[in-house]
This record gives C-alpha cells, structure tokens and sequence, in this order.
C-alpha cells in the first residue's frame, strides 16, 4: 500500500506565499505522476498541477505564471510553490500519485487546508 503525507498548508494573506509537500512511502517501484488537487465545500476537485517522472508539468489555467509543481524522483516527493496567493485559491488541497508497487496504484493523501485572506 502506498501511502502520500501531505504537509505545508495554512493560512496566509492575499499576495503571500506557501509552499506544499507531499511525500510517498510504502513498496514503491515506479511514479508515473504526482500531482495537487484542490476542493472546496461543495464543490468538485479540481486539477491544481501534475508533474510526471520526466519532469512534464501540467497547469489549471487559474494558476500558470503563480504556481511551480516539482517534483524528487529520488525522494518519491512532489512539492507545490503557490505564490502571489489569491482568497479563490482557498481551500483543501489533496496530493495524489499513480505508479507501480506490487500492483498498479492511485493514491491520494488526507488533503492539507490553504485558506488566504483577502
């Protein structure tokens, strides 16, 4: 089983910077792709950035020229830099990855709260 402890989150006031880590464990092989997901109360989660193990990255529109996704292959680590934060960018944020173990994975950590004041 593979497991993903996100850390990092809090709050911050509208114009600042926080920066989000998620680490995998477990029997892992190979990480096809990491990447940060985001939700708010009643909404659906919504795709915030993924990196995969070649280094491509892919971006919500709302966050490209403000969000930097990276990722540590050796570390089996994704980490996600959020500056120039804005009050919409509130909410739970949710790591996830999908690779190999004994068997295919697609795991998701317990989610980590950003709130940004305005």
């Amino acid at each position: 089983q593979v497991h993903l402890v996100e850390s990092g989150g809090g709050l911050v006031q509208a114009g600042g910077s926080l920066r989000l880590s998620c680490a995998a464990s477990g029997s892992i092989r190979i990480i096809n792709a990491m990447g940060w997901y985001r939700q708010v109360l009643g909404k659906q989660r919504e795709l915030v950035a993924t990196v995969t193990n070649g280094g491509i990255t892919n971006y919500a529109d709302s966050v490209k020229g403000r969000f930097t996704i990276s990722g540590d292959n050796a570390k089996n680590t994704v980490y996600l830099q959020m500056n120039s934060l804005k009050p919409e960018d509130t909410g739970v944020y949710y790591c996830h990855a999908d690779g190999i173990s004994s068997i295919r994975f697609d795991s998701w950590g317990q989610g980590t709260q950003v709130t940004v004041s305005s």
